[in-house]
């Protein structure tokens, strides 16, 4: 009988080693649930070109449903390491918790294989405003009640849940404009359509520089790269703190052997100099985390962002 376990144990270790040594034996599907130009697409492409896996990585966008509809491509995809998604909070902790249609959990149907980076959102105002910092905007906000507009990608974007956040912190009343993506928030707030905003840093950035946008404060407690003089929203409020994140995922049920090997080598393409300077400066830090970080910080902000849609009584969809 021991005989027999000793040969199991051997037969599936040299079988892994045999999967590992064989993968990939194909090229990679990486799927992107945006439309291409953006973050996350430019992020995937530049990861894609340092991949030192001896096969092609085919970056896939399909977008719509806010990232819900590729990432439900990949939950359903065969668990054999060649479709992998670059995932981020919109399809994985935000829609699980404001949609009632999703083909997918988050939690259940993948395998989380790296923590890629993170980002920033800045507070960002139209510079005819008369406010120079957070304080003033408050003040403004309180003295004129639901006068002020406020943009967003739409409604249950980080962009919409960081002003509730904000609104509830602070006690004031904006009125919000939702968009579909954006880019048309963006356009609307430098015209003035809207006056108030919170964005990627990378999203706002060349308007902040050029003075089309004033930023006011970082939403995490780190300074950032690209705006190191900007104070943080926690400074203010205490225990505001929000990022967008990118990471990478397969589908549910991959072996383990698999899902450390692209680990392994998502971190090795994070550390080559070239990628990792375009990454950052797209206003990103770069984190190299493990899937088990990229889990626990999965399980953090479902339980964050309920309690934010809850309090804001915004109605799933």
């Amino acid at each position: 009988m021991r005989k027999k376990s000793w040969l199991l144990l051997v037969f599936v270790a040299a079988t892994r080693i045999a999967v590992a040594q064989e993968y990939p034996a194909k090229p990679l599907r990486l799927m992107v649930p945006y439309p291409p130009g953006g973050p996350v697409d430019t992020i995937a492409r530049i990861l894609a070109q340092h991949l030192a896996l001896g096969k092609n990585v085919v970056v896939d966008s399909r977008s719509g449903a806010g990232g819900s509809i590729g990432t439900e491509v990949v939950a359903r995809a065969v668990p054999d390491g060649y479709t992998l998604l670059i995932g981020n909070s919109g399809p994985m902790t935000i829609n699980p918790v404001l949609r009632r249609d999703l083909g997918y959990d988050p939690q259940k149907d993948f395998a989380p294989v790296a923590w890629l980076s993170s980002a920033q959102m800045v507070l960002v105002v139209h510079p005819s405003l008369p406010v120079h910092s957070v304080k003033d905007l408050v003040a403004l906000a309180r003295a004129r009640p639901d006068s002020l507009s406020y943009g967003s990608a739409g409604v249950g974007n980080l962009t919409h849940l960081g002003m509730e956040l904000f609104k509830s912190m602070a006690r004031i009343k904006l009125v919000h404009v939702p968009y579909k993506g954006v880019a048309p928030a963006y356009i609307d707030l430098i015209s003035g359509e809207v006056v108030v905003m919170f964005g990627n840093v990378s999203g706002p950035l060349e308007h902040i520089r050029a003075g089309r946008l004033r930023a006011l404060a970082l939403t995490s407690l780190k300074p950032s790269p690209v705006l190191p003089e900007l104070p943080k929203m926690a400074d203010f409020y205490p225990g505001f703190d929000l990022v967008t994140w990118m990471g990478i995922f397969l589908p549910g049920g991959t072996p383990e052997v698999i899902r450390a090997k692209l680990q392994g080598e998502f971190h090795k393409a994070l550390h080559i100099p070239e990628a990792r300077e375009r990454i950052i400066a797209l206003g990103n830090e770069v984190i190299a985390g493990s899937g088990e970080d990229l889990a626990a910080l999965i399980s953090r902000e479902l339980k964050l962002y309920a309690n934010i849609i809850k309090s804001a009584g915004i109605q799933a969809q």
